[in-house]
């Protein structure tokens, strides 16, 4: 978090980042982009949110503290809403609380934690949220995740506290901050159809494998397998043929280059240039 703070020591600039998945961000965009520009011009904060092709996303809130705990209250009651959306079609009768993950570098975590955990546990009683500071840094950064959940309100008054910590403990060092990577869409193939898994489904992929299919043809020979390939899990499909594996295969492989392994799951990336 970056601080600025003006001559009468009241007005601070801060930035906070938020850790969300896909489903998250995209109750956050809308329809055509429509709530984030609400969110924008109603709370007053820059809101940036990272690349698309990535399970993860980080969405960067920038502004005065009032404008960011707006934007904030904003995003809890959005997701709330969501929360007593999705329960009009389940059963649950206990209401899940909202969760929102901060990204903060480790050099602050120290001072968000308290001696012997004082101030966490401070933040905790005084505002009803819950609060977690993971104990891994995230990969490739020296940041951490801090999750709060809680009721919308308790998390606006847990983000004030920890948004005081952090300016009176500014972080030590460099900062290296975590990049979510691109997703990679693991690729199966059973009974002549290409599947990439999604969540716990397998849905069949588009042709536009066949691409990558014919330029491995075009390098390497299939040799022959005598290995099993994973299909779905806990379901072994045994291929003892390359002309087996290829009439399996179909039009719709994704491989790529190298000579094949003796299993055939393969990774593609979402952003493959197919």
């Amino acid at each position: 978090m970056d601080s600025k703070v003006s001559e009468g020591g009241l007005n601070v600039t801060l930035t906070i980042r938020l850790l969300m998945h896909g489903k998250e961000v995209g109750s956050i965009i809308g329809k055509k982009g429509e709530t984030v520009k609400k969110m924008r011009e109603e709370s007053g904060a820059r809101i940036n949110i990272s690349e698309g092709n990535c399970p993860e996303r980080i969405v960067t809130i920038t502004g005065p503290t009032d404008a960011i705990f707006k934007a904030f209250a904003m995003i809890a009651y959005k997701f709330e809403e969501d929360i007593t959306n999705s329960m009009s079609n389940s059963t649950a009768t206990s209401k899940p609380p909202v969760t929102l993950r901060l990204v903060v570098p480790a050099s602050q975590c120290g001072s968000l934690i308290g001696k012997g955990g004082s101030k966490i546990k401070e933040i905790r009683e005084s505002t009803g949220a819950q609060v977690q500071v993971a104990g891994d840094m995230l990969p490739n950064s020296t940041e951490r995740a801090v999750t709060i959940s809680g009721t919308p309100d308790a998390i606006i008054q847990c983000v004030k506290q920890i948004c005081v910590v952090m300016l009176e403990s500014p972080p030590k060092g460099a900062t290296i901050p975590y990049r979510p990577k691109p997703a990679s869409t693991p690729v199966i193939f059973a009974g002549g159809q290409a599947y990439t898994i999604q969540g716990q489904y397998a849905i069949p992929h588009p042709d536009q494998l066949t691409k990558l299919h014919q330029l491995a043809m075009q390098q390497t020979p299939f040799t022959p397998l005598g290995q099993t390939t994973p299909a779905f899990p806990g379901e072994k499909l045994p291929l003892h043929s390359s002309e087996e594996a290829q009439n399996l295969m179909g039009q719709s492989s994704g491989l790529d280059a190298s000579p094949p392994a003796s299993t055939h799951e393969l990774t593609i990336p979402n952003d493959a240039d197919v």
